[in-house]
């Protein structure tokens, strides 16, 4: 016999008594020492081809959310690995991640944009999106959990709850998603168990349920107790390459550590009390059948009153391990098909309408140099097919989708079709951008609006086409922009088609023209966000372009009350337009990061203009908005009321909302201008000996210190300092702490600039225009 085939031979023995040990261990009592093999032979990784439509119930559409460099990229590629769709372990540091799969990815180490990837565990679909960590990327968070039904927030074990994850998960509270929470890195010699515990409860104001106690601690953590089975799951690694597919389960006995049998105890009890604090059902199942003995209710049904509170938001799983040490994935895996809901779990008013009828929303768009823009679906209800002809509400168009495919990170294989609670990777829709419902068929979408206005509580609505149109993503504003040129001027038409698919790729990126200079502006999340674009630019379509000096992207508002009034009176060939305007404006709160623009018309005005014409008010009030009457920059908080609007028969809508926009100039001037400036939360993990430093450079960047607090042999300062203050804070950090300190910066409101400093900016400004 060959060598070859020797080989052969061998791994099909090796096969068999696997499969036999893997009969036996079915067979075991919980109380047999077992040996759990998570997947398949080494050698065998699963075809996505494979890939069928399961039934909605075994679907779980997940993100992995957490704040930067928790390990949120490492605990998918373990999941991936132990689920067999993968051949081998990847490893952030050595660039070969699955998810993370652009270029700039792998050179930083970080996500920037959202992937998805599609697996099976253990007879369940399981629709993962890995999300981002930074900031600057926050709308890659946002529309993956606009799309999805639960979530895992990843927690770096000796730092609990971060700045960035307050952020995640006032996203995930915003969608109503059940969480699970995995306290990662329990390796590290400052992880700690109760510390993380408290700060969910705390800073998250949420109710951690403990689901396991970790064994050992540090460099000697070697696995976790199951509180639910007392089952103790130990990972014993043989050597640094052992990839901690195999793991023991055995249930405690007296044979083990007297104090772990203790802990384990105590918190088991006050499992089961929480539970039935949360649960009445379980709380009545212990009065009435385990009053004498809470040690005797079963797991099973413990885990079903878990899964009632995690669905209903009452409390959050907490599970630990250590993803690059390959300990507690499996069990994590577990927890997302027990706890987190399916599809038909979740609740969706505007679906319920269009019954059996395909709804979808877009929520990511990707440009692929052959196949042309890839537009992400959620599909909510119906079925997907190749080659169907998709309306689009929201551009009211219709186009034809030519493949239907499967996302797996930069890997996709082409499907027959798709039903209702999955994730679609379609080729074809070049019309579609993020958040936009796709239907079957105008048809469709009409029979979905009758039904709705059949509706007793819609029927009461005024708008009939809102209502069966899926709420889309909320795109948050830009707060740096820069000047962006090409090398040449044979080169302009390329960069502006380049910007626009990046635009449409990416909706925080906003491009716009100067209308003094005819420069392009690039305006964008922060400086990692603009310089990321401007690699992309030069690596993906060749093009080597200039950047301006960044700037902050300041608003304006006004200080007073103001009224005016203006008529316009012109003749365009034989064609006479007259209209007379007369409005209000007033500041409403500043302070506040989405201080949106008001519009509103009196009473006898709302009757009196015609649908077209109120659309011509609105446009020409809107239009104003986007620049201030001080230094051009869009308006926050501002009121505007129309009290009258006389419009001649003949007049185009085009001159009415010019003599708005004229009005309007008027009112702001006479208010008077304020130039807000965003402020930002910092926070500043640093060590003792280098904390007076960071201080005084704080307080000379105008910071204002809220708070330090104490994280083990670390101090934790919370401050808010203003943007402009912060260009090349990183730099000026690692210099002060000798690369020994981490930062994190979120947008938290929008302050009014001292007379001083304002002047100061209007000067400067000046001398650049």
């Amino acid at each position: 016999m060959s060598l070859r085939g020797l080989q052969t031979f061998s791994r099909m023995i090796r096969g068999r008594r696997l499969f036999a040990a893997g009969l036996q261990c079915c067979r075991c009592r919980l109380s047999c020492h077992v040996k759990r093999h998570y997947s398949l032979l080494p050698d065998d990784v699963k075809s996505l081809r494979a890939l069928v439509n399961p039934e909605v119930s075994r679907i779980r559409n997940i993100g992995i959310m957490a704040h930067i460099d928790a390990g949120k990229t490492t605990t998918t590629e373990r999941m991936l690995y132990y689920a067999g769709y993968t051949r081998a372990l990847g490893d952030v540091d050595d660039g070969d991640t699955v998810t993370d799969f652009m270029a700039q990815e792998r050179e930083r180490g970080i996500t920037i944009q959202s992937a998805a990837v599609t697996f099976d565990w253990k007879s369940h679909r399981i629709n993962l999106i890995d999300t981002p960590g930074h900031v600057d990327f926050t709308l890659e968070v946002e529309r993956a959990l606009r799309v999805l039904d639960g979530a895992v927030a990843v927690f770096d074990a000796s730092a609990g709850v971060e700045a960035q994850t307050l952020t995640v998960w006032r996203q995930a509270e915003k969608h109503h998603i059940p969480c699970v929470c995995f306290l990662n890195k329990m390796d590290k010699p400052a992880a700690n168990l109760s510390f993380c515990i408290e700060s969910i409860r705390q800073k998250l104001k949420a109710n951690p349920v403990l689901l396991q106690i970790p064994v050992g601690s540090g460099k000697n953590f070697t696995g976790v107790v199951d509180l639910l089975t007392s089952q103790k799951l130990m990972w014993k690694m043989k050597s640094m390459r052992d990839d901690g597919r195999v793991f023991e389960v055995k249930a405690l006995d007296r044979s083990d550590d007297p104090d772990l049998l203790q802990v384990v105890s105590d918190a088991r009890t006050a499992l089961i009390e929480q539970v039935a604090d949360l649960d009445d059902e379980f709380a009545e199942l212990l009065l009435t059948d385990f009053s004498e003995n809470f040690d005797a209710i079963p797991s099973n049904k413990l885990q079903e009153a878990v899964r009632r509170v995690t669905l209903a938001r009452k409390g959050v799983p907490v599970l630990c391990g250590s993803s690059l040490r390959n300990k507690g994935v499996q069990p994590l895996l577990d927890a997302i098909t027990a706890y987190l809901p399916a599809p038909n779990e979740r609740h969706h008013d505007v679906v319920r309408w269009y019954k059996d009828d395909l709804c979808a929303l877009a929520f990511k768009v990707l440009h692929d140099k052959q196949r042309g823009p890839l537009v992400f679906l959620r599909i909510y209800s119906g079925t997907l097919k190749p080659q169907m002809a998709l309306h689009n509400i929201n551009r009211n168009s219709t186009e034809r989708m030519s493949r239907l495919l499967v996302p797996f990170a930069d890997q996709h294989v082409e499907i027959p079709s798709m039903t209702a609670g999955n994730i679609a990777l379609t080729v074809g829709l070049k019309q579609t951008v993020t958040g936009d419902t796709i239907v079957s068929s105008k048809a469709s979408a009409a029979a979905a609006a009758r039904r709705a206005q059949n509706d007793s509580e819609a029927g009461k609505r005024s708008r009939e086409c809102a209502s069966v149109i899926l709420s889309g993503v909320e795109v948050p504003d830009p707060v740096f922009f820069c000047t962006i040129e090409p090398p040449s001027m044979s080169k302009q038409a390329d960069l502006e088609n380049v910007l626009n698919c990046l635009q449409r790729e990416d909706p925080s990126l906003k491009v716009r023209v100067d209308p003094d200079s005819g420069q392009t502006i690039l305006c964008g999340m922060g400086e990692l966000h603009i310089e990321i674009i401007h690699d992309r630019i030069r690596r993906e379509h060749g093009i080597e372009t200039h950047l301006g000096p960044l700037q902050v992207a300041y608003r304006e508002t006004i200080l007073h009350e103001a009224s005016a009034s203006d008529t316009l009176d012109r003749t365009v060939g034989e064609r006479r337009h007259v209209v007379t305007v007369e409005l209000a404006v007033r500041p409403v709160d500043v302070a506040s990061v989405g201080g949106s623009c008001e519009l509103a018309f009196t009473e006898e005005l709302e009757g009196q203009l015609s649908a077209e014409m109120k659309e011509a008010v609105e446009n020409g009030v809107h239009s104003s908005f986007l620049q201030g009457p001080l230094l051009g920059y869009p308006l926050q908080s501002v009121s505007t009321l129309m009290q009258r609007v006389t419009i001649e028969p003949g007049t185009s809508p085009a001159m009415v909302s010019a003599c708005v926009s004229r009005c309007m100039l008027k009112a702001l001037r006479l208010a008077g201008g304020q130039v807000l400036e965003p402020v930002m939360s910092l926070e500043v993990t640093v060590g003792d000996d280098h904390l007076s430093s960071v201080l005084g450079d704080l307080a000379q960047r105008r910071g204002t210190v809220r708070d330090i607090q104490s994280r083990h042999d670390n101090k934790v300062l919370l401050a808010t300092v203003p943007l402009a203050e912060m260009m090349g804070y990183s730099t000026v950090l690692r210099t002060l702490t000798s690369g020994n300190a981490t930062f994190s910066l979120e947008l938290d409101t929008y302050e009014a600039m001292n007379p001083q400093e304002q002047n100061t900016l209007l000067k400067r400004l000046s001398g650049l225009l």
